[in-house]
């Protein structure tokens, strides 16, 4: 599966509300972020608090071109926390952590324009 990063590319084909309620999307807090050393991108390796029913999961997020470990540690972001985690080189991923390419293809964060309770869920 490729991802088009383009703001101009079409919308993908459509898809039924059954399967986009498949896909678990929540908030969570940033309770950790470190250099990912050796990465082929400049990367966070994050540990997310996503409240009593989820918990804390791992994550491993390009987002270093436009955040420092320091201001992530406490921001709430959004993750996709039912996939299977993904070895991306010597980390494990347990959630995909979501973002927006800026124009010059830089991650910016999803996240809430307000506090809302972690694991509160994207519907």
């Amino acid at each position: 599966m490729h991802l088009d990063h383009d703001p101009a590319a079409p919308p993908a084909d459509p898809i039924g509300f059954d399967a986009f309620l498949n896909v678990d999307i929540r908030i969570g807090t940033v309770v950790a972020a470190e250099v990912y050393e050796g990465a082929r991108k400049p990367s966070y390796r994050l540990r997310i608090d996503f409240g009593p029913g989820v918990g804390e999961k791992k994550s491993v997020a390009q987002v270093a071109a436009l955040y420092s470990c320091a201001e992530l540690v406490g921001r709430q972001l959004a993750a996709v926390v039912n996939f299977p985690p993904r070895q991306i080189g010597k980390a494990v991923s347990e959630v995909l952590t979501l973002g927006f390419a800026d124009g010059q293809g830089r991650v910016t964060l999803f996240s809430p324009d307000r506090p809302v309770p972690n694991g509160a869920r994207l519907f």
